[in-house]
Formats: C-alpha cells, sequence, structure tokens
C-alpha cells in the first residue's frame, strides 16, 4: 500500500503555514487576540458607562433617534416620548430589547443628552459596577455618598459612584422602615444595583 500521497498534502500544508503566518503578521492593524472566541459574541456587553457617557453617547449627542441609534451601534429598538420633569418639558428616548426598557436617554426637547438610566446587566459601568452589585462591594455607609431616590425612584437609595461625579448608582432592597427615612448601613449591605445613571452634569 502506498500511503506517500497523503503526507505530501501534509507537508504542503506545512511548508505553507510559515508563509501564511509572515504574511498575517504584517497586516496593518491585524491583532491576533480578534481570533479568540471570546471576542466573537461580544455584542452589547463591549459598552460601558463611562464618566463621559454611555457606549457612544456623549454630553455632545443631539436628542434625537439618528444619532443615539448611532450611539447605541443599533442593537435597540427605540420608542420616544415626552414627560415633565419639575414643571419642566423632558423629552426621552426608551431603548428596548425584548420588549423590555434598557435605557432611558433624556434632555431638553431639540437639545442635547442629558441623562442616560441604564437597566441592561450587561451594560456596567467602567469600574466593573453591573446590575446586581451589592451596595456592600462599594459602600461602608451612605453618609456623604447617598440619598433618597426622587419620582419613581422615591423608594430606593442613590449613591454617588466613588470613581466618577457624573454616574451613580441606585439600589434597592428590602426595608420596612419609615416611608421617608434613609435604611441603616447594616441593611443597605444586602441592597444591589438597580439602575446606574449617568448625567451631563456633575452631581
Amino acid at each position: 500500500m502506498n500511503i506517500r500521497p497523503r503526507f505530501s498534502g501534509v507537508r504542503l500544508l506545512l511548508l505553507g503555514a510559515p508563509l501564511l503566518l509572515a504574511g498575517c503578521s504584517s497586516m496593518s492593524g491585524f491583532s491576533w487576540s480578534s481570533l479568540s472566541p471570546l471576542n466573537w459574541f461580544s455584542g452589547s456587553s463591549s459598552m460601558q458607562v463611562t464618566d463621559n457617557g454611555v457606549g457612544g453617547i456623549t454630553a455632545s449627542t443631539p436628542l434625537t433617534e439618528s444619532d443615539i441609534k448611532e450611539g447605541l451601534k443599533g442593537d435597540y429598538r427605540l420608542r420616544s416620548g415626552m414627560a415633565t420633569n419639575d414643571g419642566k418639558l423632558v423629552s426621552f428616548y426608551q431603548a428596548m430589547k425584548e420588549d423590555q426598557i434598557k435605557l432611558v436617554i433624556s434632555g431638553q426637547p431639540k437639545g442635547t443628552v442629558e441623562r442616560i438610566d441604564v437597566m441592561d446587566k450587561n451594560i456596567p459601568s467602567q469600574w466593573g459596577v453591573t446590575i446586581g452589585t451589592p451596595f456592600s462591594e462599594l459602600y461602608k455607609k451612605a453618609f456623604g455618598a447617598c440619598q433618597m431616590g426622587t419620582g419613581d425612584d422615591a423608594a430606593q437609595i442613590e449613591c454617588v459612584a466613588p470613581n466618577s461625579s457624573h454616574v451613580s448608582y441606585l439600589f434597592d432592597g428590602d426595608w420596612h422602615g419609615p416611608e421617608g427615612l434613609m435604611p441603616s448601613d447594616d441593611t443597605l449591605q444586602s441592597w444591589k444595583v438597580s439602575k446606574i445613571i449617568w448625567r451631563a452634569k456633575s452631581e
């Protein structure tokens, strides 16, 4: 039996491999890490809440559907609306996925983005905080960093991020004390992030 033809193809493949590698290494901007399977499924997880904004949305982003869609990389279905906040008219866009509201982007009508509420657990802050992160991992006590939430968030606690004056975390948990009273630090330790909030203006 003659099996040499089978191995001749392997030899050609092995001989061609160094040439292929040499050619790839000279490609401009090529990164071997891009071949990792972990990068094939990055999706919206590549977006982060930073001191400057969320994903591609910043304080200079016009509050229009096209600009917001571009900033969110087109991963969400947008739904627009109007509301009042402290007597002022506010325009907003709800970013929907799987029929759930994942983000709310708001600001003055015909203005730029002023606030982004993030409820998508796949969008962390740049410091690694995600929806579900416990209070105990970020704070030892509420004094100096936290206050009662307002409006629809009145039953929750909002705390300024340790690393940013533009980002805050909204915490939710069990509390059976008087309404409007800040829970004790011991109680807050088990509360978890329910929303990450970015504001164009520093708190």
